[in-house]
């Protein structure tokens, strides 16, 4: 499993006028997620776009829980259970850290897409060299 953990204070420009985060925000929390799990298992997202590759959305859901507020900290966790063919599936979960309670949870999905051609492809060998380790015992 390809998995990460990461955390961001909610901004006041995050919250809505009932001072809770604005539901839209959970998807960039999301990304947030997404990007830092890549990162820290050695997929920069701005390597893989630079190596011609880019992960265009094709679906997300959000289960909204219970509400994120200003100056919480959230501490967000992306995995990818399945290995990735043509597309890539990852889930997320959402907690308040101080509370260690769950606010959200939700996946998206992606494809591969050749930048140059913007025709879908199967994932990169340097993205699934990267990923094997994950998956497969050595």
């Amino acid at each position: 499993m390809l998995s990460g953990k990461t955390e961001i204070r909610v901004r006041f420009a995050d919250t809505d006028q009932m001072g809770i985060v604005y539901n839209g925000k959970y998807l960039e929390y999301f990304e947030v997620g997404r990007t830092e799990m890549l990162r820290s298992n050695g997929l920069a997202y701005s390597e893989v776009e630079r190596r011609g590759y880019q992960l265009p959305l094709l679906e997300a859901h959000v289960k909204y829980i219970s509400p994120a507020r200003y100056d919480d900290v959230l501490v967000i966790e992306a995995l990818v259970k399945d290995y990735p063919a043509f597309r890539i599936h990852i889930d997320y979960k959402i907690t308040v850290k101080e509370k260690d309670a769950l606010i959200a949870e939700g996946f998206t999905k992606h494809v591969f897409m050749s930048k140059e051609t913007l025709k879908l492809v199967r994932p990169p060998k340097f993205f699934t060299e990267a990923i094997d380790q994950f998956y497969y015992k050595k």
